[in-house]
């Protein structure tokens, strides 16, 4: 598929930087950055999966690989005056709930102080032009509202991670009202998302990795909240809408720096983990799963939900897959790969074209088509 009109085509040729690029939301960014023609760096820790995403994907050949810890200011500092980026989007984070539990300082560490050392850099960095700042859904304070949370709504976390996604968001706010608000050099935004399943995540304590792992073995796949209710969305909606948003701050029409902006499906896509594994079930044949009840009582929400209503109106961005062709989707690419006759960026590559055209039929104004 021709590119160039994607997302005004602003991606062509220019340097752009992605935190946590080795991760499952990372590694999908920088094969479809490098569709579009940008010149691409990542700066990650490690690779946190075995398999890997970005070595499945190929993707050491086909942009600039700096390892590192976005905790440490020195070594994001170096990336940044080495390769000069223009466009930024800051994914590196510790991304588990559990895993926040286990090791809390770690998730505040990352999360928190990380996102703080890549507003610094920016902030000294005059060759940066956009940047968006990914944090997530959880960042709202879960009061079990059934409408939608809207981007006004009040931070909070009862749990580590949620707490540390809050305070990434006042970091973020802190950072543009001091030192971004009153020039027009470099633009900036938060971007919040959740829930997000597809192809190549093998991140533990998530409802498809755990399942893949499972099945790919002839095992059950268990499950411990089979009556969690959750927006899913393809990995490919919030990063179009990223990249969309990214693109609208570098054109500077119209003016969202210093803005936050949910971006998720509508409530139609809200489904249990039952109503999904059952719908993977089918779709990957002869697999089976069952409920085995988390150990503990760590604290987790039954129900999560973020109104696009904002980012439909001023973006005019949308999903574009629904609730089944989301699991198509994720099916047919953890498929291919373990059937293993399959060149999996190839395949990758033809998912992120044949999502293009999806949108395409809703006519979203970042496909090209008006």
């Amino acid at each position: 598929m021709d590119q160039n009109k994607i997302f005004n085509g602003v991606y062509r040729g220019k340097r752009v930087l992605v935190t946590g690029h080795t991760g499952f939301k990372g590694a999908w960014a920088c094969l479809w950055l490098t569709q579009l023609g940008a010149e691409v760096a990542g700066f990650s820790k490690y690779l946190p999966s075995e398999p890997c995403l970005f070595e499945v994907l190929g993707l050491r050949g086909k942009m600039k690989h700096y390892q590192g810890d976005v905790v440490n200011y020195k070594q994001i500092e170096k990336v940044f005056k080495t390769f000069k980026p223009q466009i930024v989007f800051h994914l590196a984070a510790q991304p588990i709930v559990r895993a926040a539990y286990q090791d809390p300082k770690n998730t505040f560490d990352t999360n928190v102080s990380g996102t703080v050392n890549v507003l610094e850099c920016i902030r000294h960095a005059p060759y940066v032009k956009a940047a968006i700042i990914v944090t997530s859904d959880k960042c709202y304070e879960n009061i079990g509202v059934t409408r939608g949370y809207h981007e006004d709504d009040r931070l909070g976390g009862d749990d580590p991670y949620s707490a540390s996604k809050a305070c990434e968001e006042i970091v973020f706010s802190s950072y543009y009202s001091s030192f971004f608000s009153h020039q027009d050099k470099t633009r900036l935004a938060s971007a919040r998302a959740g829930n997000v399943i597809g192809g190549g995540d093998w991140a533990h304590d998530r409802i498809i990795p755990d399942c893949v792992r499972a099945w790919s073995k002839g095992h059950a796949a268990i499950i411990r909240n089979p009556r969690a209710t959750r927006p899913w969305q393809h990995v490919l909606e919030p990063l179009s809408g990223y990249l969309w948003l990214a693109a609208c701050l570098l054109e500077k029409k119209p003016k969202f720096s210093g803005d936050a902006f949910n971006f998720g499906p509508h409530q139609r896509a809200s489904k249990d983990v039952a109503s999904l594994a059952d719908l993977f079930v089918s779709l990957w044949g002869e697999a089976q799963w069952k409920h085995v009840p988390a150990a503990g009582k760590k604290k987790e929400a039954m129900l999560l939900q973020l109104s696009p209503r904002k980012t439909e109106q001023q973006l005019s961005w949308r999903s574009a897959l629904s609730f089944k062709e989301t699991i198509e989707f994720t099916a047919s690419w953890y498929k291919q790969y373990y059937g293993r006759k399959t060149d999996m960026t190839d395949f990758s590559c033809q998912q992120i074209d044949q999502y293009i055209q999806k949108a395409r039929t809703f006519e979203l104004r970042w496909t090209g088509k008006v």
